[in-house]
């Protein structure tokens, strides 16, 4: 059955906007009486007939709800510095949306190799992500925000808090699996090619964060953003 993302649903029948309307209609040549399935990206998952197939406004009367379809009691945050190749960055938003994914925070730090990054794009890289995935919860994405003001902010995080570096040699640091406890929040930093510095590193330790690695490969930026991902999932199943 066909999934379509329409954030503002309420009440019994709903409107989709003019790109998913025209998805279904045209593309998908969807009539009406067609069941289709509809997300909200804040946990609703619907069952739903079309009742009009208007290619810029199709009605949809919804016939079955389910609310916090795919829930988890616990959250993962992944703060990244966004890499210079856009594809890069997108492909890891599209691959962490799809294994589950809370929260992504992008952050400039002192080697950032970018420092502007049109959301719009990244938005949609994770709507279709959800729509692929078959999940309800659409990830929040945050603007690009300064380094030490994340950290500022993370003092009110409620779950463990993870650096990811290459400052010392992985020998010598405790391994993500090693530290992570399951079932609770996770907000881990994932730093640019040239890695954070010295005093970034510090900054966090002094912060409440506890440094890790994440094997013994020097891994690309999003590479290590995605291992780190799937390594919180693998723990929590």
């Amino acid at each position: 059955m066909h999934l379509f993302y329409t954030p503002d649903i309420t009440g019994n029948t709903h409107t989709l906007n003019e790109e998913e309307s025209k998805h279904c209609v045209r593309v998908l040549r969807l009539n009406e009486g067609d069941k289709i399935q509809l997300i909200d990206g804040i946990g609703g998952f619907y069952e739903a007939e079309i009742t009009d197939n208007n290619p810029k406004r199709c009605s949809v009367k919804i016939i079955e709800t389910k609310k916090e379809f795919g829930k988890r009691n616990w959250q993962l945050h992944i703060a990244i510095a966004p890499t210079k190749n856009m594809d890069r960055l997108e492909w890891f938003v599209e691959k962490a949306t799809e294994m589950g994914i809370d929260e992504i925070s992008l952050i400039d730090c002192k080697n950032s190799e970018r420092t502007i990054v049109k959301s719009e794009r990244i938005q949609k890289v994770a709507i279709s992500a959800i729509k692929q995935s078959l999940k309800a919860y659409l990830p929040k994405i945050n603007e690009v925000v300064d380094y030490k003001k994340l950290i500022a902010t993370a003092k009110d995080f409620e779950g463990q808090k993870f650096i990811a570096h290459c400052q010392t040699p992985p020998a010598n640091l405790s391994h993500l699996k090693n530290l992570y406890s399951p079932k609770k929040n996770a907000l881990i930093l994932i730093g640019p090619e040239g890695d954070f510095t010295t005093e970034e590193v510090k900054l966090a330790l002094d912060n409440g964060f506890k440094e890790i690695n994440l094997g013994e490969s020097r891994l690309r930026t999003e590479t290590a953003a995605i291992y780190a991902c799937s390594a919180v999932n693998v723990m929590n199943e």
